[in-house]
């Protein structure tokens, strides 16, 4: 019986673990060696090409084909940060509506029409929304709202539509985790529907909604190929919604077939890459932070 039972919790449990623990160092080792890949490739401009920090983050001089080469990334920060805060407030309050539609209002056919419509949108290839874009967003801007079409408007318009189903999804189980409770005690208090939404469910279900638009802003940091074909791609500031320029995903995605390893533009190219990193760990460390202060 003995020798059974060590065997079964060899085969069921020991077995298991160690295979769980092995997937989770190996998840481990890639990431680190990913990130130490990226941080000694992006740190070249400034530790052996000699490059200013200041310089790279807050000048817009991008021009690597001169024979005294400049690297400036702000335009394509201010770029990237334009068209992420513009689709999140853009697709925010589609979302968070969609979200007590569904929960609220008519669960029955949010459940039956919304969720699957929602499903369908995270399904559809990036290069699907580009396309869609340059063949009627793109003219439909130029023949009735004005510039070229190609633009910063464009760019928020395709990127909220990706962008919808990330905070629409997580808004949903946000809210239909409120407590029956809650919802029926505002009802017994004479409340009205709108009241009780307003007061009590929205409220009540910020921290699910705010991790939900943080996570979106961080999609849309990092959307290239959709963005990229819409969006006009000249190094320039953003100074109007149909002014064309350029994202750091945008001008990473052109540039790279451009350069050669180990050149001044590939290394600063490599530099936009830790650049994009570093965001990124910024919008995780603020997920992680709404959801230790909701924990509290």
């Amino acid at each position: 019986m003995k020798k059974r039972s060590f065997k079964e919790r060899l085969k069921n449990e020991y077995l298991g673990q160690g295979f769980a623990t092995l997937c989770g160092i190996l998840i481990i080792v890639i990431t680190g060696l990913i990130l130490l890949f990226i941080a000694s490739k992006g740190i070249k401009s400034f530790t052996q090409n000699g490059y200013s920090i200041t310089d790279f983050l807050f000048k817009n001089n991008w021009k690597p084909n001169q024979e005294q080469p400049s690297f400036g990334a702000l335009a394509f920060i201010l770029g990237s940060t334009c068209v992420s805060i513009g689709a999140v407030i853009l697709s925010a309050p589609i979302a968070i509506a969609l979200a007590i539609f569904t929960n609220i209002i008519s669960s029955k056919f949010g459940n039956k029409v919304i969720k699957p419509s929602l499903e369908i949108l995270v399904g559809i290839p990036s290069v699907v929304y580009g396309w869609v874009g340059i063949s009627v967003l793109v003219p439909f801007i130029k023949n009735n709202v004005g510039g070229m079409g190609f633009s910063l408007l464009s760019g928020i318009l395709v990127l909220s539509l990706m962008i919808l189903p990330t905070i629409a999804t997580l808004a949903i189980d946000a809210i239909k985790n409120i407590p029956n409770d809650h919802i029926e005690a505002s009802y017994g208090l004479g409340a009205t529907r709108w009241q009780t939404i307003s007061r009590v469910i929205v409220p009540g279900a910020k921290t699910g909604i705010l991790t939900g638009v943080v996570l979106g802003i961080a999609r849309a940091f990092g959307e290239a190929l959709a963005v990229q074909m819409v969006i006009g791609n000249t190094v320039k500031l953003p100074d109007g919604l149909l002014s064309s320029m350029s994202t750091l995903t945008s001008i990473i995605t052109m540039d790279m077939a451009n350069t050669v390893g180990g050149t001044l533009w590939n290394d600063a190219l490599w530099t936009l890459a830790l650049i994009l990193l570093v965001i990124s760990f910024i919008f995780i460390l603020i997920v992680r932070k709404i959801e230790k202060r909701s924990a509290v």
